[in-house]
C-alpha cells in the first residue's frame, strides 16, 4: 500500500465513513489516477476539470458513480493532499428521475420465480419481503429476529444505523427451510465455496456479486424486458406495502432513511393512488 492510499484512508477512518465507503473512494481516485497515467499527488486543478468533464458527457456515468467519483476526489485532494479544491466545489452529480421498472406484485413473484440457486431465490424473497439492502440480506446473521414480536432487526444498515422490519410469516418458513440445508451457526447466507462444499463452515457471507447475477439472469428469463437490480426489489417492497394501505412515516423507519424527502424520492405513487387522483379528477370536472 502506498504512502498516499494510507493517508486517505486514515481521512475517512476519522470521518466515521465505512469499511464499503473506503473502498469505493479509492477505487474511484485509482479511476482517476489510470485516466490521467500519473500518481494522484501529481494531478493539478486544471487536470481535474477535464476528467469530471469526461465522466459526465462521455462516459456518462449515473449519479451514484458521480457522487462516488466526486467523494473520492474530495477526501484525496482537500483533506489528504491539502489541495485547492475550486473544480470540486464546481461539480454537481447529474440529476436523476426514473421511472419505476418493475411495477407489479405480479412482476416481481415471476422474476423471483426465474431465480435458479435456491440459496439466491430465498435470499432474494428476503430482500423484498423486508425491504433491505443487497449487503443487508446477504450479511444477516442467526437469529436475525425477534421471533415473539415477529421482527427483524437489520444491525448497521447505511450510516451504522440499526431499524427494526416486520417479518411475514412465509419469509420465515423459506428461511427455515433453507438453513436446515447447510446449518450454517452464524449466517443465514453463507457463501457456498466450489461446489457447495464447506458451505456449513464458511466465514464469509454470499457474496453481493454472485446475488446481482442471479438477479440479472433471472431477469433475462423473465421476459420482463427493462433494467433493473436487486435495489429495485427494495423499492418495489416499500410502494407495495403503501398500496396495501402503509404509512409513508413508518415506510421511512422500514427503510433506514433519515428524511421524508428520500423516503419519497425511493418511493414512486402507488398505482391505486394514481388512480384514485385520476378518478377525483374526472369526478370534480363532470360537470364543468
Amino acid at each position: 500500500m502506498t504512502e498516499l492510499r494510507k493517508r486517505m484512508i486514515e481521512c475517512l477512518q476519522l470521518r466515521g465513513w465505512s469499511a464499503r465507503t473506503q473502498e469505493m473512494y479509492v477505487r474511484a481516485v485509482r479511476q482517476l489516477a489510470a485516466h490521467d497515467r500519473h500518481s494522484p499527488d501529481g494531478i493539478t486543478e486544471e487536470e481535474r476539470r477535464p476528467y469530471f468533464l469526461y465522466i459526465t458527457h462521455v462516459k456518462h456515468d449515473s449519479r451514484r458513480a458521480s457522487t462516488i467519483a466526486l467523494g473520492g476526489s474530495k477526501c484525496c485532494f482537500e483533506p489528504t493532499l491539502h489541495s485547492d479544491g475550486t473544480t470540486l466545489r464546481l461539480v454537481r452529480a447529474p440529476r436523476e428521475q426514473k421511472r419505476p421498472v418493475i411495477r407489479s406484485l405480479e412482476e416481481v413473484r415471476r422474476l423471483l420465480g426465474c431465480v435458479r440457486r435456491p440459496s439466491s431465490r430465498v435470499c432474494l424473497s428476503t430482500v423484498y419481503s423486508w425491504g433491505l439492502r443487497r449487503q443487508e440480506g446477504t450479511h444477516l446473521q442467526v437469529p436475525p429476529s425477534e421471533s415473539s414480536r415477529m421482527r427483524v432487526h437489520v444491525r448497521r444498515g447505511q450510516g451504522g444505523q440499526d431499524r427494526d422490519v416486520p417479518w411475514p410469516h412465509r419469509t420465515l418458513q423459506r428461511l427455515r427451510e433453507d438453513g436446515v440445508t447447510h446449518r450454517h451457526p452464524g449466517l443465514i447466507f453463507p457463501a457456498p465455496g466450489r461446489g457447495g462444499i464447506g458451505v456449513s463452515t464458511s466465514p464469509a457471507a454470499m457474496p453481493k456479486s454472485s446475488l446481482q447475477g442471479a438477479f440479472r439472469e433471472a431477469l433475462q428469463h423473465s421476459s420482463l424486458h427493462t433494467q433493473a437490480s436487486v435495489q429495485t426489489l427494495r423499492h418495489r417492497w416499500a410502494t407495495h406495502r403503501l398500496e396495501a394501505g402503509g404509512n409513508l412515516r413508518l415506510m421511512q423507519a422500514y427503510l433506514g432513511y433519515s428524511s421524508p424527502p428520500t423516503t419519497s424520492l425511493s418511493t414512486p405513487l402507488p398505482v391505486n393512488a394514481a388512480a384514485r387522483g385520476s378518478h377525483a379528477s374526472n369526478r370534480l370536472m363532470r360537470d364543468r
